[in-house]
């Protein structure tokens, strides 16, 4: 797990030393190139390097990653993982819903974190689990872990830049008058609860934009409810969004017992994160990947009177 990079006479005018060039051109943090210096990872034509040091045109920069990290605080638990994709730098998994992506003390051993921590001794790689990006207990879906910390931080970087794109499908209550818009409200923690959130003049701006796919009826006891199967995009990635942005508007998702009411349908929230994009740190080509509904929101699409 390493990165080349020939010196060029660009940058023998641009950076001042090797620092420089690091921290500006392969856009290392700080803290990281401090890590990187102390395990003596940072190679000028396979030699270790003192990167103080000017640079010189045409010298091979060679930054190595696999070094040792120590991992103890998280419990290996075998788990057959929906491995969507892998290379040496990232992992992506289908996250089941009713499982957490953090160890906690409610969840210390069954966490997604639990099982990809197995996966990762059974592969010899014995780094720190970093997920990139984070799911509801409840919601299921796509779910990166960087495999080193220069993964993790060139993501976060994305993040910031809007480069990392995420979409999702859910299931709302009602039919939406306009099928494609944007629901731009703030979200603030609510007063006195710790997990449920509320749209609030003074909360974080936060944008969801959204397509109705389709909209149908389920007759249940002599009623017949219509509801909306709704593709989201966000622009932010506040906690419990897209819950909190229907919910507002009146049209929370089916099952979604926080925000809205239980459902005979389905036993959690109809919320499923099945595209995520991005730029690959390593390749820096454009990457998308999809993971298809799960079986309990495709047999509610199933039950459509049409």
């Amino acid at each position: 797990m390493e990165i080349k990079y020939c010196i060029n006479n660009n940058d023998k005018n641009k950076y001042q030393n090797i620092n420089s060039l690091l921290k500006n051109e392969l856009h290392i943090s700080n803290r990281l190139l401090t890590k990187l210096i102390e395990q003596n990872c940072i190679y000028i034509n396979n030699y270790i390097c003192n990167t103080r040091n000017s640079i010189e045109e045409n010298n091979i920069l060679t930054i190595n990653f696999d070094y040792i990290e120590d991992n103890t605080n998280v419990v290996p638990t075998k788990m057959n993982l929906e491995i969507i994709y892998e290379d040496d730098w990232l992992l992506i998994v289908n996250k089941p819903s009713g499982i957490a992506i953090h160890p906690s003390v409610l969840h210390y051993a069954d966490s997604l974190s639990n099982g990809v921590k197995y996966y990762f001794d059974s592969i010899g790689l014995y780094k720190k689990i970093r997920p990139v990006n984070r799911l509801d207990f409840n919601t299921s879906g796509l779910v990166i872990f960087a495999k080193c910390a220069y993964i993790q931080e060139m993501f976060i970087k994305q993040m910031n830049q809007n480069l990392f794109k995420k979409e999702y499908l859910c299931i709302i209550e009602g039919s939406l008058d306009k099928k494609i818009g944007i629901i731009n409200l703030p979200i603030a923690r609510k007063s006195n609860s710790i997990i449920e959130r509320c749209v609030l003049p003074s909360g974080q701006p936060s944008k969801t934009i959204y397509e109705v796919i389709k909209e149908f009826q389920i007759s249940n006891k002599n009623n017949i409810n219509i509801f909306s199967l709704v593709k989201c995009k966000l622009e932010t990635g506040r906690t419990h969004q897209i819950r909190v942005h229907f919910s507002h508007i009146n049209h929370p998702l089916l099952g979604d017992t926080l925000y809205g009411k239980p459902s005979c349908l389905i036993d959690r929230q109809a919320l499923h994160s099945y595209l995520i994009s991005f730029i690959h740190p390593i390749t820096k080509k454009e990457q998308c990947f999809t993971c298809p509904l799960p079986n309990d929101i495709k047999n509610i699409i199933k039950r459509v009177n049409l």
